[in-house]
């Protein structure tokens, strides 16, 4: 799905809501309204890619490298005092490099620590390219948790599942405008966002880095402090709150930024999915 421009998410290897979302959004294009991977469409993903699922990997001096971080703090505010926000392992590095849980990666290659260059392991076989073209509008869907980027002929360029909002700080209404695209961003937290956990009534700034709380790469939006951004937590994407911005896995949100240039539409449509809000009150998120 990943390599057809719809992504999964986080690939866990298991069947889930991301999935099967995907799943939807391209039979959707192939004329069909199912959630469910039959033959046919098996067969409309092999023709666009045959390569095999998984493959071989040698781990690299530049995977066990570093610097990491011992431990990223729970609390916003003891971010800031870290001198970046790195991977906490290799084995972390690596997952993210290929699209995967932590946890399907130890499963695929049993008893390895994944800290030693020249190891061979097993990873998926995932695509890393930016979009097959620029993206001319952008659509986030905030019932279904889904984000759409089109081309300038309407043609769909990619599918995302996102994080877009809550109950609590809602995702923003109409159409907002892309006004600036940066990699490795800082973050800054403003007090008048009045973030719940976070108590500090001064502004203070966080270190770039994958773990930082908007990720790898910050797109921001006309309106205060609305943006579309990457996350720490790529297995929580479509499952846990947003503080209103629209969340997306780092490789995802890499992708989307390699085709978006400052000006581009994005469409706000749906109502705050409630139900789903509710349910991730029973976990925290950064932003």
């Amino acid at each position: 799905m990943a390599r057809a421009r719809f992504s999964p998410g986080e690939i866990s290897g298991r069947p889930g809501a991301n999935l099967n979302k995907a799943i939807a959004a391209f039979a959707a294009v192939q004329g069909k309204a199912t959630n469910k991977l039959d033959q046919e469409l098996w067969d409309s993903l092999v023709s666009m890619s045959a390569d095999p699922v998984i493959v071989d990997y040698t781990i690299s001096d530049a995977d066990t490298r570093g610097p990491f971080v011992e431990k990223i703090p729970n609390k916003m505010e003891s971010m800031k005092d870290l001198p970046h926000l790195s991977y906490t392992s290799a084995k972390e590095e690596l997952a993210e490099k290929f699209h995967m849980s932590p946890e399907l990666l130890s499963a695929l290659n049993p008893g390895e620590k994944f800290g030693v260059a020249g190891h061979v392991i097993v990873v998926a076989n995932v695509a890393t390219k930016p979009l097959a073209g620029k993206v001319n509008r952008m659509e986030v869907d905030k019932t279904k948790q889904e984000l759409r980027a089109f081309d300038d002929s309407g043609k769909l360029l990619a599918y995302y599942p996102v994080t877009a909002g809550s109950e609590e700080k809602p995702a923003p209404s109409g159409t907002l405008k892309v006004t600036v695209v940066k990699k490795n961003p800082t973050y800054r937290y403003n007090p008048a966002y009045a973030f719940k956990g976070v108590r500090t009534t001064k502004p203070f700034t966080i270190k770039p880095g994958p773990n930082n709380p908007v990720g790898v790469v910050w797109i921001g939006l006309t309106g205060e402090g609305y943006g579309i951004h990457g996350t720490p937590e790529p297995g929580k994407v479509g499952k846990t709150q947003s503080h209103g911005c629209v969340r997306l896995t780092n490789w995802d949100a890499l992708q989307l930024a390699s085709g978006v240039g400052k000006g581009i539409s994005v469409d706000f449509i749906g109502e705050q999915n409630q139900t789903e809000s509710r349910h991730r009150q029973l976990s925290t998120s950064n932003r």
